[in-house]
């Protein structure tokens, strides 16, 4: 990949940089020379080669919560809670994600410069994920040292390389992931981790970014920045102090002792696997715009977009999938259906005729959850041969807001369900489904999971739906996608990306228009259903332009 120049005032070294350890004030004779052949061993274990010769890296497949948005800015908010389905017309993953690498030393900025970059980006999906989270569990002895700062917290050992690796590896391959919460006041992980989904941009930072060879090979962009060591250590003081309840005698005793050598041993010398220096960190507009102008013109290249046009052209004239089961068209469905998709039916009647719809819907989906023999004895001593669910539990998912019309429905006949919400909202400016909101209940991935949704044209919001399921470890068999009407299209595309959830539905309508609603369609079901003002062009799609 051809990296960006540096900025002007950020010229790269041709020269070699010194060796580890021949930095001021280190101390000479033979404990010296002996230390910087350990950590010249070190280096050659941690760094690949640098040479003319080295062969180009290989671009990896990339595709990153439930939290709310990671930065807001005075000119918008970014999200980080989910990601457009990147599945083209034939299921498949067809975009990748754009992996920065951040490294510097401690307090260089590097945190500032990665929200500088994500607000300059402009895009919507982003995650920056912290090497900060990854500090290994300490023993009850470097606990102990830690207390009175005496563990070297910048050494590469005080890592998990390996969970750092096999994290970053999942978000570019687009599962979701748990990441641990670090509380530098006690030199633990919390109990509770934090998940990450993928993004269209996940930007990596740490002091130890670039000091391992498999790491550095998952990064599409590796940026170092470059600060003063005297701001970077006025900066620690304040950070230490203010934030996680050091005092400045052991702030200034763990920097003499550790940071300050392990940034002329371990940090300093990943300069030189660099793509670009960022010298004065956020202080350097220039290097930042080019970095902005750089990821910009991969995300291009990429065409990380919704391509809903080619979706719809792609399984004209296809048989409707085995995974498809429509209620059967008796006249009562029939005449519901009537009534629903007349303009000129009152809303009492609208949502009267609905939740009748809804109820047959959730009783006909039941029939395809597993069931197993069992004997049950009768009030009058007989034994009596039946069935019983054969699953663990059964959970309801409404795609908010029209999905959640269904629950009420879906309450009635399981008892004791759980239910999770997600909100799915169309991006107006790009066409493409984004993920708002999400609450799943604990230990989802052992349910069988109803996901509901009143109507689905394009399936984009049916299958961004399905993701965050199979993000949660839901296995694909084990989820039924229920809507009162469905368009072709959006059946084929939920069928072929994912061939093994079933589809249940009341009616399928052959057409969408050239605005991908349903013909003829029920109109906008939330609307209705809530009694709110119908977007002008009498949209199918859900509040906020749900992308169906």
């Amino acid at each position: 990949m051809a990296a960006p120049p540096a900025s002007a005032d950020a010229p790269r070294q041709a020269s070699p940089l010194p060796a580890a350890g021949d930095g001021p004030n280190r101390p000479e004779g033979k404990t010296e020379t002996a230390c910087e052949d350990r950590n010249a061993e070190s280096l050659d274990r941690l760094l690949p080669t640098v040479g003319a010769g080295r062969s180009p890296r290989k671009r990896t497949t990339s595709q990153c919560k439930s939290e709310p948005p990671l930065l807001r800015t005075s000119k918008r908010t970014i999200y980080t809670a989910g990601r457009p389905p990147w599945y083209n017309e034939h299921g498949t993953q067809s975009k990748e994600a754009f992996a920065i690498g951040l490294g510097g030393g401690s307090a260089s900025g590097k945190t500032t410069v990665a929200r500088m970059i994500i607000e300059a980006l402009d895009v919507p999906w982003v995650v920056l994920l912290s090497m900060d989270s990854f500090y290994k569990v300490l023993t009850r002895q470097q606990q102990e040292q830690a207390a009175h700062n005496n563990f070297n917290f910048d050494h590469p050992d005080a890592f998990d390389f390996d969970l750092i690796i096999s994290t970053l590896k999942k978000l570019k391959q687009g599962k979701s992931v748990k990441v641990p919460i670090y509380d530098f006041t006690t030199h633990s992980r919390k109990k509770d981790w934090k998940t990450l989904y993928g993004a269209n941009v996940i930007i990596f930072e740490g002091i130890m970014a670039f000091a391992d060879k498999t790491l550095l090979e998952l990064l599409d962009m590796k940026i170092f920045v470059d600060t003063d060591s005297d701001i970077r250590l006025v900066r620690r003081l304040r950070r230490d102090i203010s934030e996680r309840g050091r005092d400045i005698e052991g702030v200034i005793k763990q920097y003499n002792k550790f940071v300050k050598p392990a940034f002329d041993q371990y940090i300093q010398p990943t300069m030189r696997v660099a793509d670009i220096v960022v010298p004065r960190g956020s202080g350097n507009t220039v290097a930042i715009d080019l970095i902005v102008q750089h990821v910009h013109s991969q995300l291009e290249e990429r065409k990380l977009r919704w391509d809903m046009a080619a979706l719809a052209s792609a399984h004209q004239c296809h048989p409707l999938p085995r995974t498809l089961s429509v209620l059967k068209s008796t006249p009562q469905v029939r005449g519901m259906h009537t009534i629903i998709r007349d303009k000129e039916t009152s809303r009492d009647e609208f949502i009267f005729y609905s939740k009748r719809l809804m109820r047959l819907l959730i009783e006909h989906a039941l029939s395809f959850l597993p069931f197993q023999d069992c004997v049950v004895q009768t009030p009058q001593g007989q034994d009596y041969a039946g069935k019983c669910y054969a699953g663990k539990q059964i959970t309801g998912v409404s795609i908010l807001r029209a999905g959640e019309t269904m629950e009420p429905a879906l309450r009635a006949v399981c008892k004791d369900v759980r239910i999770g919400t997600i909100l799915i909202q169309t991006n107006q400016l790009t066409g493409e489904p984004e993920l708002h909101y999400l609450r799943l209940p604990k230990d989802i991935s052992d349910d069988h999971v109803i996901l509901m949704d009143c109507t689905v044209s394009t399936g984009a919001a049916a299958m961004m739906a399905v993701r965050v399921l199979l993000d949660h470890d839901v296995p694909e068999d084990k989820i039924f996608l229920l809507s009162l009407l469905m368009a072709e299209m959006g059946v084929h595309s939920v069928a072929y990306a994912f061939p093994r959830v079933r589809i249940i539905t009341t009616a399928v309508d052959k057409r969408v228009n050239d605005l991908f609603r349903i013909i003829p369609g029920i109109g906008n079901f939330g609307d209705r259903y809530f009694g709110t003002d119908a977007v002008p062009d009498g949209s199918d799609e859900e509040e906020g332009g749900s992308a169906g």
